[in-house]
């Protein structure tokens, strides 16, 4: 994994407290900032150093991750009063691991480098908490080749594959394709599941069943098990989903492109999100199904 670096996380929710929990196991020297200080103290008692701002977090780093929710987030972790920028300089890099949208990506990334000379590369994740624990996450890079290439530094530790797709928002425009194919996934199997049902079969029993054939997937594996026993425990959140589809109708309005069963899918989870299940796990599909 090459030699360990000072790494500090902005943002440490579910999936920031993951890429900082695995960087403190292989030995890197972490610092956290978070608005949540319970969340920070869980870090603390891990060993990370804490910081009172993204300032000083990026003062105490060489490679800053930022793990935020939307753009305007980022941009007020970045640029906003006590932001990472205050503490930039060419000698930095700011990765940034959020889902957020391309354009706005490409602007932040330039406004930062062109006024503190600070790199910046956007490195959005599939794979979710588990695969950041233990460090076999998918991350698809945007951003100039060296600077890709100089963020192995951090990545190393915590993917197993790390592509690099183009230039900067060239990550983000790769996430949007992800999710895509995430949500019409989990709602293929969420009906494939009852139609199995339906006719007698035992749903438990299709994802091996279907093993090593064209309809097989990691999502098939994972979450038809889930589906077809009606666990409901939380691995992710619809409304986080809710918000990645929602920038891939944004984007397809600009381009004129017609998706229609992104489309649909989208709409149903408005339904789970207006329903009130947005901090629930996409298998929750199913338990509305149930009522369909």
């Amino acid at each position: 994994m090459g030699s360990h670096v000072n790494v500090s996380v902005v943002g440490i929710g579910i999936m920031g407290s993951a890429i900082a929990g695995r960087l403190l196991e292989v030995g890197h020297q972490v610092t956290v900032f978070d608005i949540d200080r319970k969340r920070l103290d869980a870090m603390s008692a891990l060993g990370a150093s804490v910081a009172g701002s993204p300032a000083e977090a990026a003062d105490a780093a060489d490679y800053i991750i930022t793990s935020l929710n939307t753009a305007a987030i980022v941009r007020s972790a970045v640029f906003g009063p006590g932001g990472i920028a205050e503490s930039a300089s060419g000698d930095k890099m700011l990765i940034d691991m959020s889902s957020i949208d391309p354009a706005a990506t490409r602007e932040m990334a330039r406004e930062l480098e062109e006024t503190t000379g600070m790199a910046w590369v956007d490195a959005p994740l599939s794979g979710g908490a588990p695969k950041a624990k233990i460090g076999q996450m998918t991350v698809m890079a945007g951003g100039s080749a060296e600077n890709v290439r100089r963020a192995r530094a951090v990545m190393d530790s915590l993917c197993a594959n790390y592509s690099h797709m183009g230039p900067s928002g060239a990550g983000q425009t790769t996430k949007l394709v992800n999710q895509v194919l995430c949500a019409l996934g989990f709602q293929a199997v969420a009906e494939a599941v009852r139609i199995a049902e339906a006719g007698g079969v035992d749903a438990a029993r299709i994802p091996a069943a279907l093993a090593g054939g064209r309809a097989d997937s990691s999502i098939l594996q994972e979450f038809g098990p889930k589906m077809a026993a009606r666990d409901y425990s939380p691995t992710g959140r619809i409304d986080n989903m809710l918000k990645d589809l929602e920038a891939v109708q944004s984007f397809a309005m600009g381009e004129r492109l017609p998706l229609p069963l992104t489309g649909a899918v989208t709409e149903l989870h408005r339904l789970f999100v207006a329903a009130g299940i947005g901090p629930e796990d996409t298998a929750a599909m199913m338990k509305q199904f149930e009522g369909f």
